[in-house]
């Protein structure tokens, strides 16, 4: 019988068949693809870069972001913890995981090459609710250019800033909204102790020309020449200088706030398998040195190389943070920062 079918008519059949085929595999493959959704507050212009490298190892699972601020995202995963809507947390302030953490929101697990990392940079229960990635640490963007225009001499600690000659001539982070915000009134707060550190943020907020929803925001105005002066973080600081901007990077005497990147499983995914992978993935020496092309301080400390524009003893100028403190603490104090120094931040969009 099959010689009697011409043999176009046979190519004919055969294309449609092995067209049929081809088609069946690839719908398979669309539909073994796993999507997580991962809320992250990692800064946006990374984001594409984070998801790339990933998919080099794992291209089977595609990651939907949703990326805001710390305080926006931190307070969105609080409004949803009766119905998650995110399988994985990628680069949320520790700070913010340890106050989701006591809410049960978060999955236990122990990620493969745990015992890698640096102690701090683990939750400290076994299995752990978080793992760390990297460290964010406070600065001062300095613009040498408008600060020599104003005649504004280059701040050396914290407690310079409260000079009247920097008056309107700074601008730092809502800690409501900003992590980096937070790290740094939690920190205030540790270092001149309580009493002490509300009265410098009173005579603080005498010279701040506002509060902006973003940590990384105050640094871009500095660089751009809006402010002589943000309070931002040394990655946004290294990096607008690396641009261009004529920025001095300057570490206060004091030492500087600081908060660390972590990851975690959202309690309730409904794609564990794929959270598990992401985060496996999130503490190998790859997503270290990920990392590291921004970050001084990464989770696994043996594998950091220098930063350009940041000192190579980056951990000396870091305080001995207490973030179960801040974390505790947090509702207490923002509301505080609200009351005393709210209005004074920028519109929310």
């Amino acid at each position: 019988m099959r010689d009697r079918i011409p043999t176009k008519l046979r190519s004919v059949v055969l294309g449609v068949v092995v067209g049929v085929a081809a088609v069946a595999l690839v719908a398979g493959g669309a539909a073994a693809k796993t999507t997580l959704t991962v809320y992250t507050a990692v800064e946006a212009d990374d984001l594409k870069k984070y998801a790339a490298r990933f998919n080099e190892d794992h291209p089977d699972i595609e990651i939907k972001w949703v990326r805001d601020s710390t305080g926006v995202v931190t307070a969105k995963l609080l409004a949803e913890k009766a119905n998650p809507q995110a399988d994985v947390i990628w680069g949320l302030a520790a700070t913010s995981l340890l106050v989701l953490k006591p809410e049960g929101m978060l999955l236990p697990y122990a990620p493969k090459g745990l015992e890698k990392l640096d102690a701090q940079f683990r939750d400290k229960d076994n299995p752990p609710a978080w793992v760390g990635m990297d460290a964010w640490v406070a600065a001062i963007c300095l613009n040498t250019v408008e600060a020599q225009k104003k005649n504004l001499p280059k701040p050396t600690s914290w407690k310079d800033l409260t000079k009247p000659v920097y008056k309107g001539h700074v601008v730092m982070p809502n800690p409501a909204s900003s992590g980096t915000g937070f790290l740094d009134v939690s920190s205030w707060l540790q270092i001149f102790g309580e009493a002490e550190g509300w009265k410098y943020m009173d005579a603080l907020n005498e010279n701040i020309g506002v509060y902006t929803h973003s940590g990384s925001k105050p640094c871009t105005m500095a660089g751009a020449g809006e402010y002589p002066i943000g309070i931002s973080f040394e990655f946004r600081a290294a990096r607008q200088k690396k641009e261009g901007a004529p920025l001095d990077i300057v570490f206060p005497a004091e030492k500087s706030g600081w908060d660390m990147e972590a990851t975690a499983i959202v309690k309730g995914t409904k794609n564990l398998e794929a959270a598990k992978t992401l985060v496996d993935w999130s503490v190998t020496e790859k997503a270290m040195k990920l990392y590291n092309e921004g970050y001084a301080v990464v989770a696994i400390s043996n594998v950091a190389k220098p930063v350009e524009f940041l000192p190579a003893n980056m951990l000396e100028h870091m305080i001995k943070n207490d973030f179960q403190w801040a974390a505790t603490n947090r509702a207490r104090i923002l509301a505080e920062w609200e009351k005393r120094y709210g209005a004074k931040s920028e519109p929310k969009k």
